[in-house]
């Protein structure tokens, strides 16, 4: 069946099943989004604009296959007409959105009023916000002492990289992009080498990979000036600052290889002073025993803590996104 009867097909069903329903049942709307994952942050959002009147379904592309990702979500759902008011798309923003329609892919997702995206790179952005950081740590650890500013840590960290971000963002648009691929920017992206006590050794290693990344670039594209200084411009103009490049880079790449690794560092410090705590005030060996397997008991999981995150609600991107959704409902 060709794709756009069947995006057609799958909208009217869904629109003459609500037609069918009470007129005091409430109106559903069918979210599709990208993996498993997706379900719970897409449920964090859309939960908001839930009323008497409607609600939403977060689910996965398709029961049948179990095909998942964004391409399965944009060609399956979404090629042709845009597909109404009972069945939009929700996914990670990835490059679509600074690389301003430059492919089929970032066109559909930019134009088409029935697809939302993160505005970050990914959900595990989000996830990753710097201002919540400590909060996860107290999540894991109970313990409450800020031991590091995660904050001024990912700025510096941010503006290291964003002088190289930007060659990445060119060169995705300009199609060069196999002479310098995400997982390239990747690898220059990486702290390595953590230390909490002092973790300006580790930003001073992000900048001079930068530095020699760049070097190399810039004898590989000597006549990229113009286009770099525009291109700066342009995704500062869609949000992008030096202090917050930390959330537009790949979001399991951030999540996977530099925040939780400094995520686990910190809170490994702050169950060793919980512990220690105990230790030196426990009375005598059974309540040091008790104290010790209750606080244990207590501690959760770093990855599982930072998957239930939601700090990040109060960042602009996400307002910009839950502005998206409230401007469809209300033209609707």
């Amino acid at each position: 069946m060709p794709s756009r009867l069947k995006d057609n097909l799958n909208s009217r069903y869904f629109e003459a099943a609500n037609a069918l329903t009470s007129r005091k049942a409430r109106h559903r709307i069918v979210a599709y989004v990208e993996s498993y994952d997706d379900i719970y942050f897409w449920r964090t959002v859309l939960s908001e604009f839930e009323n008497d009147k409607r609600y939403f379904e977060v689910m996965l592309p398709s029961k049948a296959s179990l095909t998942r990702g964004k391409k399965s979500v944009l060609m399956n759902f979404l090629e042709g007409e845009p597909l109404g008011k009972d069945m939009i798309a929700c996914v990670d923003a990835d490059y679509d959105y600074l690389i301003q329609g430059q492919t089929a892919q970032s066109r559909r997702v930019l134009e088409s009023p029935y697809v939302f995206h993160t505005y970050v790179y990914a959900i595990e952005n989000f996830q990753c916000y710097a201002p919540s950081l400590h909060n996860v740590c107290v999540s894991v650890t109970l313990n409450d002492h800020r031991i590091f500013d995660f904050r001024e840590y990912f700025r510096l960290f941010s503006e290291a990289l964003f002088p190289l971000f930007v060659w990445s963002i060119m060169v995705y648009r300009n199609g060069n992009y196999p002479k310098f691929t995400i997982t390239d920017f990747n690898r220059v992206a990486d702290p390595g080498g953590f230390n909490v006590q002092d973790p300006a050794p580790s930003l001073a290693k992000v900048k001079r990979k930068v530095h020699t990344k760049i070097s190399e670039l810039q004898r590989l594209f000597p006549d990229a000036k113009e286009e770099y200084l525009k291109t700066k411009d342009d995704i500062k103009r869609l949000g992008v600052t030096p202090q917050t490049t930390y959330l537009y880079i790949q979001g399991h790449h951030l999540f996977d290889t530099i925040v939780s690794p400094i995520m686990s560092k910190v809170c490994n410090l702050l169950r060793q002073e919980r512990q220690n705590e105990i230790y030196h005030a426990s009375a005598h060996k059974t309540q040091k025993r008790n104290e010790m397997s209750c606080y244990e008991n207590s501690l959760q999981d770093i990855k599982v803590m930072l998957k239930k995150n939601s700090g990040y609600m109060i960042s602009e991107q996400f307002q910009r996104l839950q502005s998206d959704v409230r401007n469809y409902l209300d033209q609707t």
